[in-house]
């Protein structure tokens, strides 16, 4: 695709784009060499904070381009200082998703117990739990199992609780803490915000389908499933599920009822907290090219986002959700979930949550957390005790 899309540019603008693709799992491998040479590319990315520690050399300031003064959230570059040194070209994202079929339907009961008229309403964790703890309560009136899909924690199927979820805590202990994200400050967490974390993940386990006791055994599809034959009212997971929910046999949901919450803990100020959202792909401008050669750099990126003809590849041929406020409605994507993602990030007032998980020290790390959560779910490890594992494996895995 980025060989017709050099070919369009040149054809558009007369300028031509050479460009180089790695092999798969090479392209560190591929720059580094690359970088050496009189043809080194203007154009590179990194994966976030780590990359752009190896990379801080060669990362041009992009404060000052169009396709930055475009971007939906500024809060998702990389930075150092005020600078600005990698721009987020293509962002996914995920926190709870919801049938709004079914929140209506509870919205509207009579017997309902809380004062909350819509999803819309509800900004915070204490409203989040007061609202699923009285959907709960009128499950079957609802039609409905239980408001939240399994908590799977089967090995291998805990990547939603032990990397996705585990983010929101690390997000706000880096955030508050200034804590600079491409240093070594990040070999170390309190794990802070536990409680935060404990108060979201037991409202899962104990507002769900099925008993706590039984989440060993549920794999994501499990919980997709769920959702998509309206067993379950909500389900935390990222945009990519909507392929996923529309192709269980029987699904009963519809695209337009397919809505998003933050993943709300009980974080002060969590009422301006938005999707975590996030990429590991961001464009970086080689500052050891010429000044002309990083201009037309900064010129084709920005062409790609703003030209009709880019953009019809950006959403129509590499399928991106897009960050940037350059596309009209009918050249956004038609996925319910990803024209949420894109609805949230331009919500005023609303910051995104950075993905940090890209920081987590190791697998072996998030595979100890998940077997941790697995155990407290079925009470046989103590809260005090997850809290102290994940410290420690956070230390230990750091060091390796």
């Amino acid at each position: 695709v980025y060989q017709e899309l050099a070919a369009a540019y040149e054809k558009e603008t007369g300028v031509k784009v050479i460009v180089e693709t790695a092999a798969n799992n090479s392209y560190e491998s591929t720059l580094t060499s690359k970088m050496a040479t009189k043809q080194a590319p203007t154009l590179f990315q990194i994966n976030g904070p780590r990359g752009y520690a190896n990379w801080k050399n060669y990362c041009a300031d992009l404060s000052g381009t169009d396709l930055y003064k475009h971007l939906s959230d500024k809060s998702l570059c990389v930075t150092a200082g005020n600078k600005v040194y990698g721009i987020p070209y293509v962002v996914e994202g995920y926190g709870i998703i919801y049938n709004s079929k079914i929140t209506d339907a509870y919205f509207a009961l009579a017997s309902k117990a809380t004062k909350y008229k819509s999803m819309d309403e509800v900004k915070n964790f204490a409203a989040l739990k007061e609202v699923a703890d009285d959907m709960q309560k009128n499950a079957a009136v609802l039609g409905i199992k239980g408001v939240f899909a399994s908590t799977s924690l089967k090995a291998g199927e805990d990547w939603r609780w032990q990397t996705h979820l585990a983010n929101v805590p690390v997000y706000y202990e880096f955030k508050n803490n200034k804590i600079d994200l491409a240093s070594d400050a990040t070999k170390k967490i309190k794990f802070q915000y536990e409680k935060e974390f404990k108060n979201i993940f037991d409202l899962y386990l104990n507002d769900s389908v099925i008993p706590a006791k039984n989440v060993g055994v549920k794999t994501v599809d499990n919980s997709m499933a769920e959702f998509a034959l309206e067993e379950c009212a909500m389900v935390q997971n990222g945009n990519w599920a909507w392929g996923q929910i529309a192709g269980v046999t029987g699904n009963k949901v519809k695209a337009e009822n397919v809505k998003y919450l933050p993943i709300y803990t009980g974080v002060a100020g969590e009422e301006g907290q938005g999707l975590c959202i996030g990429t590991e792909n961001f464009y970086c401008i080689n500052k050891k090219a010429s000044k002309e050669d990083q201009k037309a750099t900064a010129d084709f990126i920005y062409w790609l986002y703003s030209s009709k003809t880019g953009k019809n590849y950006v959403t129509n041929k590499l399928g991106f959700i897009a960050p940037f406020d350059t596309f009209d409605d009918n050249e956004k994507p038609t996925d319910p979930l990803a024209k949420e993602i894109i609805k949230w990030m331009s919500k005023p007032g609303i910051t995104s949550v950075a993905w940090n998980f890209t920081l987590f020290p190791s697998q072996t790390f998030k595979d100890n957390f998940g077997a941790s959560l697995l155990r407290y779910a079925q009470g046989s490890k103590s809260w005090a005790d997850v809290k102290a594992s994940v410290v420690k494996d956070w230390a230990n895995e750091s060091d390796m």
